[in-house]
């Protein structure tokens, strides 16, 4: 089946499947979701195959480390996932809650009641799990997903979705609930962009390449995920104990993830103490450091930034570090170059910290607490479709509600308006 053919005929059953998930009941959508969990489980020895095969090609094809591993499944990984769709199936269903409701001055009441999107196009890269959280949430939110994943992932993809399918099916979601696109034509994602007889939203996870060239070309409604550039600032009253923990773990503990941290400013006071057995600690744990010329003077391993630096996400092991005058130099910093997704503050003074929280505009701010948690699964939604660092319709990690709209049931007695 070529690519147009394959786009139509998925997008026509995705249609269908939409109007019977808006009025399928919460018992069915949590018994398909747990059904779909075990099934992972069971059936997990075909889905590790089937990456195994992506992993091997990915490595051949030259596949940087930190791509291998957002493209790697394992045992632990997949039980993750599974645990992802019993939290979603536990949570409430946000479909047909009502959000307020009111007396017209002429008798009739208005509600406004939550409904799904209707058909949620997810274009995505090297990560399976994305996978499994977006057919997961979709379906909880009463919707309709045809996913899109990245060619370094399609054996994984194909296994995991047919997992998901049959499971769900067999609970009673209709055909069509759940598909993947399965070639790996590029031609395919244009497809998508102008699908707007069939994709009610269209919501990109992955690099900037694939967000940017989505937003720009798209005429199906986009919900932008953003990039992370993320920043932790160490203030002049930090814990420099807590903030050397901090730091390693927001770059250090998954490096290849959007809410890793991109660059460490240190506040002036406290870099000559601070910042070299820092910047050690980092050195020793594989991280390859730029910085300004400050900080270079207190550590010799570090290459000099470039204005390119301040501004990109590494999603790698590598880490840019600034020396600062002032918690209002940090700002101005993170407001310049960041990408309104996560940044940190590490400080002991509750006026600083709240200076930081109140003018650093972000999706998620954080005292003395790790970029890392910025994630569906981390703040209780179960799993998450993505992070919005847009500000309409949703913000930060999208759950359930935010994969949902609003509609308006106005009940009266023959009411007509002068």
């Amino acid at each position: 089946m070529d690519y147009v053919a394959e786009f139509e005929k998925k997008g026509k059953l995705a249609k269908g499947a939409a109007k019977k998930m808006a009025i399928t009941g919460t018992k069915e959508k949590n018994n398909a979701l747990t059904a779909m969990a075990e099934a992972l489980l069971e059936r997990q020895a075909e889905i590790l195959a089937a990456n195994e095969q992506d992993m091997v090609k990915g490595k051949a094809n030259g596949l940087g480390q930190s791509l291998l591993d957002r493209l790697l499944l394992t045992p632990g990984r997949i039980a993750d996932m599974a645990e992802g769709l019993r939290q979603i199936a536990a949570l409430p269903d946000p479909v047909g809650e009502g959000l307020g409701s009111w007396l017209h001055p002429k008798g009739m009441r208005i509600s406004k009641i939550r409904v799904p999107l209707g058909v949620i196009g997810i274009i995505y890269e090297a990560r399976p799990n994305v996978t499994v959280d977006a057919a997961g949430l979709c379906l909880k939110s009463g919707n309709a997903v045809l996913l899109r994943g990245g060619s370094e992932a399609i054996q994984a993809n194909l296994a995991i979705t047919k997992v998901l399918t049959e499971a769900a099916t067999r609970a009673g979601l209709p055909a069509g609930a759940i598909q993947l696109i399965e070639t790996t034509d590029r031609q395919a994602v244009q497809l998508m962009l102008k699908g707007n007889k069939y994709l009610d939203v269209l919501i990109p996870r992955g690099g900037a390449g694939l967000i940017k060239t989505v937003v720009e070309n798209a005429t199906v409604p986009v919900i932008e995920t953003g990039t992370g550039n993320c920043h932790v600032y160490v203030d002049e009253d930090a814990d420099l104990a807590k903030a050397r923990q901090i730091v390693l773990n927001a770059k250090c503990q998954r490096p290849g993830v959007c809410n890793a941290m991109e660059t460490l400013l240190v506040h002036e006071k406290v870099a000559e103490e601070f910042l070299p057995p820092m910047l050690d600690a980092l050195h020793q744990a594989g991280v390859e450091l730029r910085g300004c010329a400050a900080s270079r003077a207190l550590y010799d391993g570090c290459a000099v930034a470039t204005e390119e630096d301040w501004a990109t996400e590494y999603l790698d092991l590598i880490m840019a570090v600034k020396i600062v005058r002032d918690i209002d130099e940090a700002i101005e910093h993170i407001a310049r170059y960041g990408t309104g997704h996560s940044e940190a503050i590490i400080t002991e003074s509750y006026g600083r910290a709240r200076k930081f929280s109140a003018e650093i505009d972000a999706a998620a701010v954080y005292v003395n607490v790790s970029t890392r948690f910025t994630d569906g699964f981390e703040f209780g939604f179960g799993a998450e479709i993505g992070i919005s660092t847009q500000k309409l319709h949703a913000r930060g990690p999208m759950g359930l509600a935010e994969l949902t709209s609003i509609k308006y049931v106005v009940t009266g007695d023959g009411q007509i308006r002068g």
